[in-house]
């Protein structure tokens, strides 16, 4: 699994696209490792990167590698704050400064399993680069659920072809949780094992759901890093047997198995962090 250097590299914004409320910025990243699903970059911008009434800088924000394709990385963003704000605004041409890939991705499928994917909101980025990587080894995904508040943002369903819809408010798909998707799906078949990431109350219940039908689960964490290298202990969990799991090194694509239940990780502003 690729791991980047202690060193940041410039990249150019080359296309920006939008989903509702998400935006993808697509950059130029021909010297940069190729990341495996699941893994995550530091991003800030490379102007005008802080300041505000304060004057203080901001931290770089923690972001899953949705695509990494022909030299160009993808990013899901969603505008939550001033630093993400910043980087959501942020035009082609334009330049953000990137340190990755880091942490740990996702396993593939083993003992025969097929591959379930279970996404929310903007933690379904992590999902495309892995139903992208399942492809090309000819074992696609046999079901992608994910899950939105609403119509709007479900508009970013169309980046992971063939998935089926939940929403919050019943404007689109299914009318309730996408785990209620997922649990019908491990009824009709539980020889499977379940990838996912989302905000922690999703998680949880999908780990809830497979701990009760014993299938196996992977589970991408969200949370706000200051480091990315798990030096500010920033992005805590607690383990099922003591101790605590720093998302950032130890994940963010954890074993369900490891934690008793999910929890929000403790750290700064929660961000598309998986």
């Amino acid at each position: 699994m690729s791991q980047a250097p202690f060193a940041r590299r410039l990249l150019t914004i080359t296309a920006s696209e939008r989903y509702g409320p998400y935006i993808v910025h697509r950059a130029a990243d021909p010297d940069g490792p190729a990341p495996a699903p699941g893994q995550f970059t530091m991003l800030s911008a490379a102007e005008r990167w802080g300041g505000g009434d304060d004057g203080r800088p901001f931290l770089a924000r923690a972001f899953s590698v949705a695509r990494h394709l022909d030299g160009e990385a993808h990013y899901l963003l969603e505008d939550v704050g001033p630093g993400t704000r910043r980087l959501c605004a942020l035009e082609p041409g334009e330049q953000m400064w990137a340190l990755g890939p880091l942490g740990r991705g996702f396993d593939e499928p083993r003992e025969g399993r097929r591959a379930v994917l279970v996404g929310g909101g903007i933690g379904i980025a992590p999902l495309v680069i892995l139903a992208d990587t399942l492809e090309r080894a000819d074992t696609p995904a046999s079901a992608i659920v994910l899950g939105f508040r609403d119509s709007e943002r479900a508009r970013a369903a169309r980046l992971i072809e063939g998935a089926v819809l939940a929403t919050d408010d019943g404007s689109a798909g299914h009318h309730g949780p996408c785990s209620d998707l997922l649990a019908a799906e491990l009824e009709r078949d539980p020889h499977a094992i379940v990838y996912a990431c989302g905000p922690p109350p999703m998680l949880e219940a999908v780990r809830s759901l497979c701990a009760e039908a014993q299938v196996p689960a992977q589970l991408a964490l969200e949370a706000g890093m200051a480091c990315g290298f798990g030096a500010c202990f920033g992005c805590v969990v607690p383990r099922r047997e003591g101790g605590y799991l720093r998302v950032c090194v130890d994940g963010p694509v954890v074993d369900a198995g490891e934690l008793e239940r999910v929890v929000e990780p403790g750290g700064a502003e929660r961000v598309a962090a998986a």
